[in-house]
């Protein structure tokens, strides 16, 4: 299936805390969204593996995604090379997307920056025709280059070279958090508590959306950085 943009993430939720917003509206605008993860999420101190898969699907019904996929690298312990790098190859040129969205180059959580170096050079080497790879079909498959590679800011703050007005979307997109209920606040839960597990964390989510809001005047925003640095506009009348 191809898709307009294909969304990566370290654990299954790191999609929904940093770029669902603008996913939800790329969705609306008529595009369409692939959602890939590249891990279970299984070290995670609350939850299991297979409560996360589910709740994965949940979110991205939520969303509107195409679809989700998980993969089966390790948590905590994945690493770029050749075998990590052509599975991603794989899955780019099946989906042929013009945009990827991956983590930020930095972040807390170590997987995050791996994440962001993984996918941003599978994302060029998708494009060298030499690099063979086989579709789920059997087939070769033909070399895709993503137009565009951005990385969603998640925990730490850096400053963005973009952002994207999400006011009318925040609503749903927290929905598509709180589908993870496994890992977010819930005041029954006897699960241990993590950063992100805590009734504080939700004003941390609202909290970055209004800091990347107000430069450009609006309620809530999310924030990415580009690839290349430079970013071309089609007009003028787009900018905020």
């Amino acid at each position: 299936m191809k898709v307009d943009i294909l969304a990566f993430g370290a654990h299954p939720d790191d999609v929904e805390l940093s770029c669902s917003g603008t996913l939800i509206k790329s969705i609306k605008s008529g595009k369409s969204v692939g959602l890939i993860d590249l891990t279970r999420g299984e070290l995670g101190s609350r939850g299991t593996a297979e409560i996360r898969d589910i709740e994965g699907q949940n979110s991205a019904k939520i969303m509107g995604a195409s679809f989700r996929k998980a993969l089966t690298f390790a948590d905590g312990f994945f690493e770029t090379n050749e075998e990590s790098l052509l599975k991603i190859i794989q899955i780019i040129r099946t989906h042929q997307p013009e945009m990827v969205l991956a983590n930020t180059p930095s972040d807390r959580h170590p997987d995050h920056a791996r994440g962001s170096e993984l996918v941003k050079r599978a994302s060029f080497l998708a494009g060298l025709s030499k690099i063979q790879t086989i579709g789920d079909n059997g087939e070769i498959q033909q070399p895709h280059r993503p137009k565009s590679v951005f990385f969603y800011i998640q925990d730490r703050h850096l400053d963005p070279h973009f952002v994207v007005d999400i006011s009318d979307e925040f609503q749903q997109k927290v929905e598509c958090i709180k589908a993870f209920k496994s890992q977010f606040y819930d005041p029954n839960s006897k699960e241990p508590e993590t950063p992100i597990s805590s009734e504080e964390f939700w004003n941390f989510i609202e909290g970055r959306a209004r800091e990347f809001g107000r430069p450009i005047a609006v309620k809530y925003a999310e924030g990415f950085i580009s690839e290349r640095g430079l970013i071309g506009v089609d007009q003028l009348f787009v900018i905020y």
